[in-house]
């Protein structure tokens, strides 16, 4: 799949409609048919994963044994909120309202991209998630990315 790139600003109205940015839009066309909306794992976000890639995720999924308790309870807190979506003939995405609940979406949203997939965010969450000075992005960086000495050149 051709990575998803970029971050945007939008606006969600009051029946929680989203016009998907042109250049962003683009890039969704291109990756297929039909979308999955979901609550991210670690964050107060909204995940919107292409239907491909989700079907890869289901396919992990259901490796798992469900007779395990901790594999059970996860798919169940996985798949809470779980919603198959379109992009309307107006560019439009419709967040549900648990959803938005759950991110504390206001009016103004970020979508911001995550490689295969997209973070939904209310923008003041985002920003604050992003310029965390308590958080060396530097550290970091060399903590996940140090050790790889071949990036694919």
């Amino acid at each position: 799949m051709q990575p998803i790139v970029g971050t945007y600003e939008c606006k969600i109205d009051t029946k929680g409609r989203v016009l998907i940015p042109a250049a962003l839009k683009k890039q969704l066309v291109a990756v297929g048919e039909g979308f999955i909306l979901k609550r991210s794992v670690y964050e107060k976000c909204v995940e919107l994963w292409p239907m491909n890639e989700w079907n890869i995720m289901l396919e992990k999924l259901n490796e798992l044994n469900r007779f395990n308790r901790k594999a059970d309870t996860f798919i169940r807190k996985f798949m809470a909120g779980v919603k198959v979506i379109d992009i309307d003939d107006a560019g439009r995405l419709q967040i549900s309202k648990d959803l938005i609940e759950f991110a504390r979406i206001s009016k103004d949203v970020v979508f911001s991209s995550k490689i295969n997939l997209i973070e939904i965010w209310d923008k003041d969450l985002y920003e604050q998630i992003v310029n965390d000075e308590e958080m060396d992005f530097g550290d970091l960086a060399e903590e996940v990315m140090g050790g790889i000495t071949n990036y694919g050149a």
